[in-house]
């Protein structure tokens, strides 16, 4: 995946543009043990951000250095299950086949709509033919963005395409979500720290503690402890970028720089007990989290299963 929150000092690999990638070496056990690596997972790499080199944020362009997202019906149903199919085309217009994995996948996808209020981080299959497909449903009408997050076989670097995605239904139009820097899923509590400062380097740290106790034995999941994207209200510029944390919790940090000022969404995906959850934040880059009435996350989707996770 591929990035408008820039990483300097840690992985990045969210890896890159909301692309977020970390090694895998062992810890005590069986469980292997993330390690930081550099650069940014959507075309960003360390050296290039670092050195003032003109970007584009990822997830914003449906055609990048010579590779398109094609979505084979960008027409679905509100709350219909459906199979979502797309191709990557290369330059010769013939849909790319073979990928170098990245966080133990080919390609992430993720699916967010316009308003930021819903999530989901899917890995679909991929036909002989090129054509890759996952089953999924959008929870409400709306204009959604489909994000591709890969790297192509003996590519340098990867690259982060989006494509709009066109949902039918009862349209209610929301605004940003609030949360406030504490949010509950699932009986787990995430408290987020740190601020976004336009053109400067800063870490967010993201804290999980359960029933007053920090939880200090999260579990890898696609090789890292935690896997931060986060989306730029408005235009929906992607980052995924990973943490540059070794341990298993409590706290997981990342450093980050945002492209611009405004309001961010965040979405954590942590693992413990062998699930997946996610936690959402709203964050501003004048340092204020949007407020909420009570500590607790929005409502949020969540299965497991070939397609990947749904929020």
């Amino acid at each position: 995946m591929n990035t408008p929150l820039r990483i300097t000092a840690f992985a990045a690999g969210l890896a890159a543009t909301f692309g977020l990638a970390l090694g895998v070496g062992h810890a005590t056990g069986s469980a292997p043990s993330p390690k930081p690596a550099h650069g940014t997972h959507a075309g960003h790499t360390e050296e290039s951000d670092g050195g003032g080199a003109e970007h584009l944020p990822g997830g914003l362009q449906v055609s990048e250095r010579g590779y398109t997202l094609s979505v084979e019906n960008p027409f679905v149903t509100a709350g219909s299950p459906t199979d979502l199919r797309f191709r990557i085309l290369g330059s010769d217009g013939k849909p790319v086949t073979a990928y170098q994995p990245q966080h133990e996948k080919d390609l992430h996808l993720i699916v967010a709509p316009r308003d930021l209020s819903t999530f989901q981080h899917l890995h679909p299959t991929l036909a002989a033919d090129g054509t890759w497909s996952t089953p999924t449903a959008v929870p409400a009408a709306g204009e959604y963005r489909v994000f591709a997050d890969f790297t192509p076989a003996g590519a340098a670097e990867g690259l982060t395409l989006g494509a709009d995605l066109h949902a039918a239904g009862d349209l209610r139009p929301a605004p940003l979500p609030e949360t406030g820097r504490t949010v509950t899923v699932d009986g787990y509590t995430v408290t987020l720290g740190g601020d976004l400062t336009p053109g400067r380097s800063g870490t967010l740290t993201l804290s999980v503690s359960r029933d007053g106790k920090p939880v200090t034995d999260l579990q890898p999941y696609l090789g890292a402890y935690g896997h931060l994207v986060a989306l730029r209200a408005g235009d929906l510029a992607y980052l995924h970028v990973h943490p540059d944390t070794t341990t298993p919790g409590p706290e997981i940090g990342f450093t980050t720089t945002a492209p611009s000022s405004g309001s961010y969404r965040l979405f954590l995906d942590f693992k413990h007990q062998d699930t997946v959850r996610t936690a959402a934040f709203t964050l501003s880059t004048d340092g204020a989290a949007a407020p909420a009435a009570a500590p607790t996350a929005p409502a949020a989707e969540h299965t497991e299963g070939a397609g990947g996770h749904q929020h």
